[in-house]
């Protein structure tokens, strides 16, 4: 009798779990692993680096882009490629997504674990009046005396 390697049966794919969509309000510092649908409100560019002429350097740039969905907004922070799909009015999925924290405050982000794409117009109004990376946290060590 063949013995199989593993506990796949043969032909049986691994199924995908179905992302649990996660809402702006609901973000917290030192997650991640969140799959959000925002609205791009704004991009500005921070951070342009290396020369696009010459292929030998790696051009580096970095958007802070404020995001958001029905129950608030965040500053997202694009990197490289990222930067062209976040551009006003577009909607994108944000897969994988994380939180950093960034002088005191929090700042979502994509790596290279995660995935930034373009949706279709969602049909929500962002709710502008509730930013999270507004909101300042303060490091608290929490530890023996």
């Amino acid at each position: 009798m063949a013995s199989r390697s593993g506990s796949q049966q043969p032909g049986k794919v691994a199924e995908k779990r179905k992302p649990v969509f996660t809402k702006v309000e609901a973000l917290r510092p030192g997650t991640n692993g969140h799959t959000l649908t925002v609205k791009v409100l704004s991009s500005n560019t921070v951070l342009q680096k290396g020369k696009a002429a010459s292929p030998s350097l790696r051009q580096s740039r970095i958007a802070e882009c404020l995001v958001g969905d029905e129950t608030g907004t965040i500053l997202f922070t694009a990197r490289n490629d990222q930067v062209d799909m976040m551009k006003p009015d577009t909607t994108v999925i944000l897969r994988n997504a994380k939180i950093d924290m960034f002088k005191g405050s929090m700042r979502l982000a994509v790596d290279k674990w995660g995935r930034v794409e373009v949706a279709e117009p969602a049909d929500f109004v962002v709710k502008e009046d509730n930013n999270l990376s507004l909101i300042e946290y303060e490091l608290v060590n929490v530890g023996p005396e």
